[in-house]
């Protein structure tokens, strides 16, 4: 059983998964690897590592600078895979799902990518833009490492689109609670519960919900029906704010995890 799948099954009846997301070398590589460590102490099932990208399209402000502050720090999808295979090390529970875009999984070569993925401890893959009609090639390849292919949902994604989901995404779906980037707009909870009652109909996967969470109380609105909580400006925004007071970083960080997972469990 993959660790995502291990994740889902072994939670506590009512507790939902906790699923911080954090951009892997903004601040620095060591720091990062710190903030994971802090994340699982506080509370984090599956950590989602954003792969640096120069240009980050379905990202907010707040992330985007972060992907901004990766790159010129020259952290690249290497990096990300070396920072996964040191914190194998130590922990071989918390699932890893690395989130990016498809520009650098094409310079490194689907199967190349796939084995070192598999050999770093990777457990997922979330593409934004690799739309499932075009991704097939990079699913055989996952494939074959056991690797779990997330895809995202949004409320406008038809009923057509979900059933052919179904088919490919695997491990959780990430279902994307408001139209636009990360961390805009005002969380709909009505709409959300709406919108994951759809999408059961089509895909027998857990439902992870990001975009717009960005503290305990809300974690626990969308918590009541989804299966996980993704919560990735609100911590972000700490790494940027403490980037030169790595304490008072880890300290914010751990303390709005722990507020969120105490919420959702």
């Amino acid at each position: 059983m993959s660790r995502l799948k291990t994740v889902f099954s072994q939670l506590p009846s009512g507790n939902k998964a906790f699923i911080p997301f954090i951009t892997a070398g903004d601040s620095g590589i060591d720091n990062t690897y710190e903030l994971m460590q802090v994340l699982v102490e506080n509370g984090a099932d599956v950590i989602e590592l954003g792969v640096p990208f120069s240009d980050p399209m379905a990202d907010g402000p707040v992330i985007a600078k972060s992907h901004e502050r990766a790159v010129e720090g020259g952290v690249s999808l290497h990096d990300v895979l070396d920072l996964v295979k040191k914190f194998r090390q130590t922990n071989d529970t918390t699932a890893i799902v690395l989130m990016g875009y498809l520009n650098p999984i094409e310079v490194f070569g689907y199967q190349e990518f796939s084995d070192a993925a598999s050999n770093s401890g990777v457990d997922g893959v979330l593409v934004v833009d690799m739309p499932p009609e075009e991704a097939q090639d990079l699913k055989r390849c996952l494939d074959k490492k056991d690797i779990d292919f997330i895809f995202l949902v949004a409320p406008t994604t038809t009923d057509q689109r979900l059933d052919s989901l179904a088919d490919i995404a695997s491990g959780f779906v990430y279902f994307v609670s408001l139209k636009g980037v990360t961390g805009a707009g005002h969380l709909d909870v009505d709409s959300v519960n709406d919108n994951i009652a759809r999408i059961r109909k089509y895909v027998n996967l857990p439902i992870g919900v990001g975009f717009g969470i960005k503290d305990a109380k809300t974690a626990k609105a969308v918590s009541a029906s989804a299966d996980a909580v993704i919560v990735g400006s609100s911590l972000v925004s700490f790494v940027e704010q403490y980037a030169h007071d790595r304490d008072k970083m880890l300290a914010s960080v751990g303390r709005l995890s722990a507020e969120i997972s105490a919420a959702i469990k």
